[in-house]
């Protein structure tokens, strides 16, 4: 098997099965410490809602990280410039950093947006981004260098979550995040991972827990982690003073619509 990321011969790394009735193989390769499913062929059926309904901390994980994101783009990005926020589901990051005051449209082709309606991602009109979104994303992707092209493509800065895949590998059952009961995690990074794909895309990586940078930009990366850390002191309450929110902006141009 073909590594997906560096296109190295991937070793099998265990058999697993997947809800309770695919049997799947997944592969690793220890040059990029990725470990991925070989074959994924139940996904047409594990993606019928493109939300697992397992994914009981979808609302608390967009409020968290709504409060680190404006944060970092407040003190680290050009603020008055666009953002997207990439397969973003139902559109719940979109509306909450619009609500805050920046400008963010929600891509996504798989799920139906129901919050984020009128702010959908139009690459021929949204041409000034800077920064792009991705929030339990990286997981789910069967071909990561290839999507994660298309989100450079968009703009140079993403910000992402996903969870480190630890050293030792573990085994199957022994690690939540595997996701085998609904099939949808397919792709699993280590750090060594990520930094391949920096140095390979021509971009600098920064990291911290289980979030993660790819950027144009050389930045500090303690500052990176510091602002992390302070958004959850109430440094996120202070971004949010300082801008205008665009609810009821947003308000007056969908009646218009």
């Amino acid at each position: 098997m073909i590594c997906k990321i560096c296109g190295s011969g991937a070793e099998k790394k265990f058999d697993v099965k997947i809800m309770h009735k695919y049997n799947a193989e997944y592969f690793y390769w220890r040059k990029c410490g990725f470990l991925f499913a070989g074959n994924p062929v139940w996904l047409d059926e594990s993606y019928k809602n493109a939300i697992n309904i397992s994914d009981t901390g979808i609302m608390d994980r967009n409020l968290h990280y709504s409060r680190i994101v404006s944060v970092l783009i407040y003190f680290m990005f050009k603020k008055s410039k666009k953002f997207v926020d990439y397969a973003g589901g139902y559109g719940i990051f979109t509306r909450l950093m619009r609500d805050i005051g920046f400008d963010f449209y929600r891509q996504d082709i798989y799920c139906e947006n129901l919050l984020a309606r009128g702010f959908e991602f139009k690459p021929e009109i949204h041409k000034d981004v800077e920064l792009v979104t991705a929030f339990e994303v990286f997981e789910h992707l069967v071909d990561p260098m290839n999507e994660i092209k298309k989100m450079n493509d968009i703009t140079g800065n993403l910000i992402f979550s996903t969870l480190l895949l630890p050293d030792p590998i573990p085994e199957p059952g022994k690690w939540w995040y595997y996701g085998f009961e609904h099939g949808q995690h397919v792709s699993f990074f280590s750090s060594r991972t990520l930094n391949y794909i920096a140095e390979k895309s021509g971009l600098y990586f920064y990291s911290y827990k289980d979030l993660h940078l790819f950027s144009e930009k050389k930045l500090n990366l303690n500052i990176f982690k510091a602002l992390i850390l302070f958004s959850k002191f109430g440094l996120s309450l202070y971004v949010k003073k300082k801008l205008k929110s665009k609810i009821w902006e947003d308000h007056i141009l969908l009646e218009k619509k």
